[in-house]
């Protein structure tokens, strides 16, 4: 099966390595392209049969699936300057949260879908999010699910949890990422460990809680219940975490789902002020 990536920013170019080390897909398969073509040559200096195109355009003719990794706003002028090219053999595939499969829907005679990666998927693990139109038949989705499965768990979403399941799965490496870094910092600032030290330590915890929670030894409040034992020195640290947090991840989901909403403000203009002609 050839595939298409258009845009191999971040998220683009982790979709093409995490295909092609997981074995799902060979770099041969590969068409992709950027605006800064420069970006897409950086994946093919890792993987030199990869083909890149100089335009959007080539790289519809030549594959079966289309994965569109551009920004929101950019989607729907894409897929109108180059709706002909879409025909109705071909699978179009959004990563982007703000444009559901109902919209692809209406503007596409190809079947269409939504995979919301992970970067935890770059170390073939973690969740991808996926969303089905009503037009991506029984094949496209068994490719789209067998596809994702060699790089992660992918599960199926409905629309009206789509931004809360993305914060989780897709901003929460992030989110988690600057908690550890910040719990660095102040072990290096209120002890005599240093910053490589205390990384070190840090990440390994990290990923020896992970296999803990993975491999179902213990859920979270267990975990907790095992290591805080009752007067001693992880309770006083809990205490403090209970007292300074507060309502932060309240207030967290609250600002992404503000953001969320100005963008389906304006992918909602796009397209439902804009027809096709040949639609």
């Amino acid at each position: 099966m050839k595939v298409g990536i258009i845009g191999t920013g971040n998220m683009g170019s982790i979709l093409v390595e995490s295909f092609i080390h997981g074995k799902a897909i060979s770099p041969s398969d590969f068409y992709i392209t950027n605006r800064t073509r420069t970006k897409a040559e950086i994946l093919q200096d890792k993987f030199p049969t990869i083909h890149v195109c100089e335009n959007p355009a080539d790289v519809i003719k030549h594959s079966e699936l289309i994965f569109i990794c551009v920004k929101p706003h950019d989607i729907y002028p894409l897929i109108k300057q180059n709706q002909p090219l879409f025909t109705t053999d071909k699978c179009v595939v959004s990563i982007t949260s703000p444009i559901s499969v109902e919209q692809l829907d209406s503007v596409l005679d190809t079947a269409c879908a939504r995979a919301i990666p992970s970067i935890t998927n770059r170390a073939l693990s973690g969740v991808s999010l996926l969303s089905f139109s009503e037009n991506c038949d029984d094949h496209w989705k068994r490719k789209i699910q067998q596809l994702f499965s060699y790089i992660s768990k992918p599960i199926e979403i409905d629309q009206k949890i789509t931004r809360v399941s993305s914060d989780i799965v897709s901003c929460g490496p992030a989110f988690f990422s600057y908690i550890s870094q910040r719990f660095i910092d102040g072990a290096v600032a209120k002890t005599d460990i240093d910053q490589r030290t205390a990384t070190i330590l840090t990440g390994e915890m990290l990923g020896g809680l992970g296999e803990l929670l993975k491999k179902g030894y213990y859920s979270l409040p267990t975990l907790q219940e095992k290591v805080c034992v009752k007067g001693g020195i992880t309770g006083e640290g809990i205490k403090v975490l209970e007292a300074e947090l507060g309502d932060v991840f309240e207030k967290l989901f609250e600002a992404t789902h503000e953001k969320f909403k100005e963008d389906l403000e304006l992918v909602n203009k796009q397209f439902t002020n804009n027809t096709f002609d040949n639609h």
